[in-house]
């Protein structure tokens, strides 16, 4: 796409979207690997250590295409999310969040040990924890010393839904835009729920899948047979039985068999990844593809059936005030966390072949529009956006609801902390 036949988004031109039937906000983008065409990638693995893979038809393609899955609708999600916290932290975006601050909880000799922490949490949003504002972390925190879901702010989303959406808006707007199911809360699963209006994924095209390498040579040279290594009581490890942790008055030995590899002592046997009983595929093995190809697509048909009554009174001017800051909240989102670059897990670095674009899908039969959109354009969008919803009445805040964990909350995680530093000492037992 050309930068110079694109349009330039406006304020306007979204809310003539939202409230003039146009049906998508979209972003398609051909990625291939940074090491070069041809290179191997490595997708996340699923149950067993196997890929999501399936064929789609595609254009140009008579026969189905075998595709694996490189990023999903929920990883893209938090990529998005992340992308808008980082912005947050850096003065780019004053957007509505709800913070747990742990770092009053910070390890000490003046707090109880039952309260105190090994590791430092500090803070944890609703741009970050797995259920946005329906997420356990905020549910079992406080506000000014009470439950954040008792207090008024909080309560507040026991009454939202499709047709009052207002609160969302003002206390959590991602949650409208990547959905949410308040499932946790005092309703249980009659909660609020309301379905992903932007959607994104990233998959590999004609994948072939390959193979994995394992091996370590030690420059020790330490032999199998030197061992049994045993556990001792701090942690580590000996080959003095009489030293070692017992349990049932025998000595313990390391991890599983107290072979040096348990201390990560030792040669490695090069090998290679196992078959999928299935398919004779060898496992988890990265694949090469032709390309990747990156699917962005904000509904704005879900977007127009969210209303946004203010003072109890519905209005259109506000409804689609609303809409056009979620779109625009969207559009940042994506261009925001792809500025962040596409760097989905170890050996699978994406490079885009194209800068990221977009087009408008107006009405059924219309070309579409092609609009031109960097991270400082879209972030300019959605703060005129904003004040447009201002202006409307709707509320918008740009301060963080700061909340602290409750007593049992950071009970519960210095005795997992206490826990996994056990089990790392015992060798996972």
């Amino acid at each position: 796409m050309s930068s110079i036949d694109a349009k330039q988004l406006t304020v306007e031109d979204l809310r003539s979207a939202v409230a003039d039937g146009a049906v998508a906000l979209r972003s398609r983008t051909v990625l291939q690997p940074a090491g070069g065409k041809g290179t191997k990638v490595f997708p996340p693995t699923y149950a067993d250590a196997v890929y999501a893979t399936e064929k789609r038809r595609l254009p140009g393609h008579p026969d189905p295409v075998e595709c694996v899955l490189l990023d999903s609708v929920q990883s893209q999600a938090n990529r998005m999310e992340e992308a808008l916290q980082q912005a947050v932290d850096d003065g780019r975006l004053r957007l509505p969040v709800i913070e747990t601050d742990f770092t009053p909880n910070f390890p000490g000799e003046d707090q109880p040990e039952a309260l105190r922490l090994l590791d430092p949490v500090g803070k944890v949003t609703s741009l970050q924890v797995p259920h946005r504002i329906a997420d356990a972390i905020l549910r079992d925190s406080e506000l000014d010393g009470t439950p954040f879901r008792q207090s008024d702010v909080g309560a507040a989303i026991d009454r939202v839904g499709t047709q009052n959406a207002t609160a969302l808006f003002d206390l959590c707007p991602t949650a409208l835009l990547f959905g949410m199911w308040d499932s946790t809360g005092p309703k249980g699963g009659l909660g609020a729920k309301f379905e992903r209006a932007l959607v994104s994924e990233i998959v590999g095209i004609n994948a072939v899948y390959g193979v994995k390498t394992s091996s370590r040579i030690d420059p020790l040279g330490i032999q199998l047979k030197a061992g049994p290594l045993y556990a001792t009581s701090n942690g580590g490890w000996t080959l003095d039985e009489a030293s070692a942790r017992q349990q049932k008055k025998k000595p313990v030995m390391l991890g599983k068999d107290g072979r040096p590899s348990e201390a990560n002592h030792g040669n490695i046997t090069p090998s290679l990844s196992e078959r999928d009983r299935n398919t004779n595929e060898y496992v988890a093995g990265g694949v090469t593809i032709d390309y990747a190809a990156q699917t962005v697509v904000i509904s704005l048909p879900a977007l127009r059936r969210l209303r946004f009554p203010v003072d109890g009174t519905l209005s259109r001017d506000a409804d689609n005030a609303a809409r056009a800051v979620l779109a625009a909240l969207g559009l940042c989102a994506a261009t925001l966390a792809a500025e962040a670059g596409l760097d989905l897990r170890s050996r699978c670095l994406l490079w885009p072949t194209e800068p990221l674009s977009w087009e408008l899908l107006e009405k059924p039969g219309s070309e579409p529009i092609r609009v031109s959109l960097d991270s400082n354009a879209a972030i300019g969008l959605l703060t005129d956006s904003v004040e447009a919803a201002k202006n409307s009445g709707l509320p918008w805040r740009e301060e963080p609801v700061v909340l602290t964990p409750s007593e049992q909350l950071v009970k519960l995680v210095v005795k997992s902390q206490h826990l996994a530093a056990q089990q790392s000492s015992e060798g996972g037992e």
